[in-house]
């Protein structure tokens, strides 16, 4: 993860193609544990989804980490900015609206990696689902209440 500084430099060179699947990583301003209570990381959750209903993009696999989320998506229309983005705006209004606060709740920037479309998806979405587990938050992945995955 870049030092918040050097958060601009994610930016630059980005393109983004729709029908492409993207690992996308964004942590939490200070990397501060906003998500340990479980009813503020819903508020995520809550908004992969809308992007889902949205058309806007296709969740193949998430986790809510404490201070991180990982997001495995399809982008359906739209730049992968303009979708991140308002993730990120649209969950940091409810939880700021939840907490009855003030101030951003994200980083700036986020990273991403393009999957080739001949990589292995389940691979990636394996990774996702076992970073609870690699923390040492749970012993198992079903014991974790915050993630997602299409082929489970």
């Amino acid at each position: 993860m870049l030092n918040p500084s050097q958060s601009h430099r994610l930016r630059s060179g980005r393109f983004s193609e729709t029908g492409r699947v993207y690992l996308i990583t964004s942590a939490t301003e200070g990397r501060h544990p906003v998500f340990s209570r479980f009813c503020l990381g819903r508020l995520v959750v809550d908004e992969f989804r809308r992007a889902d209903r949205e058309e806007i993009a296709a969740s193949v696999a998430w986790v809510v980490m404490p201070d991180h989320i990982h997001w495995l998506a399809e982008l359906k229309s739209g730049s992968l900015d303009q979708l991140v983005k308002q993730v990120k705006a649209r969950s940091a209004i409810a939880v700021n609206r939840t907490t009855h606060r003030r101030g951003r709740v994200w980083q700036q920037g986020y990273h991403e990696r393009a999957l080739r479309y001949d990589e292995d998806l389940k691979a990636a979405a394996r990774y996702i689902m076992l970073n609870p587990v690699r923390a040492g938050l749970v012993q198992r992945v079903g014991d974790y209440p915050l993630w997602d995955c299409m082929w489970v």
